[in-house]
């Protein structure tokens, strides 16, 4: 793939986010433009969500976080993405959660510049807190067993929190 077409396919991945990510499906459709832009203003002190990655499977090997994304987005700067897994034991595969630095780590589940943000003991309990603190991409993935969780577990997703509006 030459270097044009490279660009042009990371455009496409970011517009494809950006636009799911501007999907509310739970828009009220209040179309009085006269309130801003677009539709509102931009509310930063409204309260953010805590939500638990997964819903009830939480985060274990086998299950399409990506999917779970889609379905459960739109997510917003300040929502809590809450991790919780099992502390590693004898019945048990330990996961962990990393920050991926790019698309291209986060598609070939490269961990080389990914930083860990949950180890494999954080995630009992209520689980390990991760805030969307900005209107970036991020990319999460489970690092265990050198990436075998990340490519063959479905263990990864990502999100691009978006500003509260009211």
């Amino acid at each position: 793939m030459g270097l044009g077409n490279a660009r042009a396919l990371v455009f496409l991945v970011a517009m494809s986010m950006f636009g799911i990510g501007m999907a509310n499906k739970n828009f009220s459709g209040d179309w009085n433009y006269t309130t801003g832009w677009p539709y509102g203003h931009w509310n930063p002190t409204q309260s953010s969500k805590r939500i638990i990655v997964g819903g009830s499977e939480n985060w274990r090997f086998g299950f399409n976080y990506t999917d779970w994304a889609i379905r459960n987005g739109p997510f917003f700067i300040n929502d809590k993405l809450v991790f919780k897994f099992d502390p590693p034991n004898d019945t048990t595969h330990p996961h962990s959660v990393y920050l991926l630095s790019n698309f291209w780590s986060f598609q070939n589940c490269d961990f080389r510049r990914a930083k860990v943000i949950a180890q494999v003991t954080q995630g009992g309990g209520e689980g390990f807190e991760f805030v969307l603190k900005r209107w970036q991409p991020y990319y999460f993935a489970c690092g265990e067993r050198k990436g075998l969780h990340c490519n063959n577990g479905m263990m990864k997703f990502a999100v691009w929190p978006l500003f509260r509006w009211y």
